[in-house]
């Protein structure tokens, strides 16, 4: 098939979004012939690995776009600024919004010469610009679609003021969109059977506020390849416990620093934390101020390689984000066979199970720093319950290949153009062996 591809976020080299864009591409790219709108400050890092694996991309071409008047750089610092200002996220959506319109301008000039069987619209994840590639008149794919969910009343007090205000300010945003913003209402109704939900979540949130039917698939992935091992703790060592992220008000580490300060001192524990931000310093200081700080160590912004390197020695991973869909470390720390404590919610609850975790229910903040502190107690004492999780890790880890999900695309890409039927002019609309024009 023809693919177009729209994702404004696709990098080889960097992480979140841009690696979710890049891995789907890769998923994708091996059975399409694909033309990719991109953002045009990726063009060195695309290019660069282009040249290294040329045969990986004979099938594929990127078109770099950026709007008049508009010359964003992620290496500018704007990204950062964005994270540690909140009031620049509307300058970045304005942005956006310029950037998918020129976008659709190209995507119109390559349709008329190319004739694309369908348009996928992929990152940004979030539902509330879904763009004008529908208006193509070819079958259309939207996702996979984040965004929708609200964070619970009850947990933003548990985020400070800054954070309370950030994500309280987020709901109701969220909640106004969803009832009355008319360009995802077009998009979800052209897209019908090619909708793509993140989680299982969000597939009801679009089922309740759109009436369409999604399919699930993570917005994340894993390579086949998992590790066959995984980290022995020996009598009288230390429970390792590794905690990744942004240091910002949503991915709440301070949760599992009190719940912590909680575990009785004849469980002996150590913390790698790992990741960089604004919140850093406060964190540093409340495990100072709880007496734990000599037992964490503070890795800060490393490289991935390092970050792999150092999951592989871990006996357990937490994360406590109260706001997330589902995190590629996530999927890395069950790939090397490490058990995973998460809250219940999100993205998680579709990730870890009962055989590679611990899912800690979010009624309150309260119950759930007393859950995490039990889960962390009984896994510390309990070696063997350990290792049937570390197993059980591995084994969930393989559910989540991109070779798994490449699959999963092509049958909705296959549904869509069966229930286009009207626009395909042979079997599977001139599927191409060769490059792309």
């Amino acid at each position: 098939m023809k693919i177009l591809l729209s994702a404004w976020a696709c990098n080889p080299r960097q992480g979140s979004e841009a690696a979710v864009g890049w891995a789907w591409l890769a998923a994708i790219k091996d059975r399409h012939d694909v033309h990719v709108l991109t953002a045009r400050y990726q063009r060195d890092w695309i290019e660069a690995e282009v040249r290294n694996n040329p045969a990986e991309f004979s099938r594929v071409r990127f078109h770099y776009i950026e709007p008049p008047l508009w010359a964003y750089d992620y290496s500018n610092g704007f990204w950062r600024w964005q994270a540690n200002i909140p009031l620049l996220v509307p300058l970045f959506h304005r942005y956006y919004q310029r950037w998918m319109r020129a976008a659709y301008k190209t995507a119109r000039e390559l349709n008329r010469r190319v004739h694309f069987d369908l348009v996928h619209q992929l990152t940004f994840v979030g539902f509330r610009f879904p763009g004008h590639l529908a208006k193509l008149g070819i079958p259309f794919v939207w996702g996979p679609i984040g965004g929708l969910e609200n964070t619970p009343w009850r947990l933003v007090p548990a985020m400070g003021i800054r954070g309370a205000a950030y994500y309280a300010a987020r709901n109701i945003v969220n909640s106004w969109h969803k009832r009355f913003s008319r360009a995802p209402r077009k998009a979800f109704a052209a897209a019908g059977p090619g909708v793509i939900a993140a989680t299982g979540g969000i597939r009801r949130e679009i089922q309740r506020w759109y009436g369409v039917d999604a399919e699930v698939i993570c917005e994340v992935g894993l390579s086949a390849q998992t590790c066959n091992t995984y980290a022995m703790r020996r009598g009288g060592e230390p429970l390792r416990i590794a905690w990744s992220g942004l240091h910002l008000p949503g991915k709440a580490l301070h949760l599992l620093l009190r719940a912590l300060s909680h575990v009785p001192d004849t469980t002996d524990w150590r913390l790698d934390i790992y990741g960089d931000g604004p919140c850093k310093l406060k964190w540093q200081r409340l495990a100072a101020r709880f007496g734990i700080d000599s037992r964490c160590t503070w890795h800060g912004q490393v490289s991935r390689a390092e970050a792999l390197a150092g999951l592989k020695s871990t006996h357990l991973f937490v994360t406590t984000s109260l706001k997330d869909l589902t995190s590629t470390v996530i999927l890395e720390a069950l790939a090397n066979g490490v058990p995973v404590i998460c809250p219940d919610h999100c993205g998680f609850s579709d990730v870890v199970s009962d055989r590679c975790g611990v899912r800690i229910p979010i009624r309150n903040v309260r119950e759930f720093e007393a859950g995490l502190s039990r889960a962390i107690i009984e896994i510390a004492r309990d070696e063997t319950m350990r290792r049937r999780l570390a197993a059980g890790a591995l084994r969930s880890a393989r559910e989540f290949s991109w070779e798994a999900k490449a699959e999963a695309i092509d049958r909705v890409y296959h549904r869509v153009l069966a229930a286009r039927p009207e626009q395909m002019t042979s079997p599977l609309r001139r599927r191409i062996s060769g490059p792309v024009l």
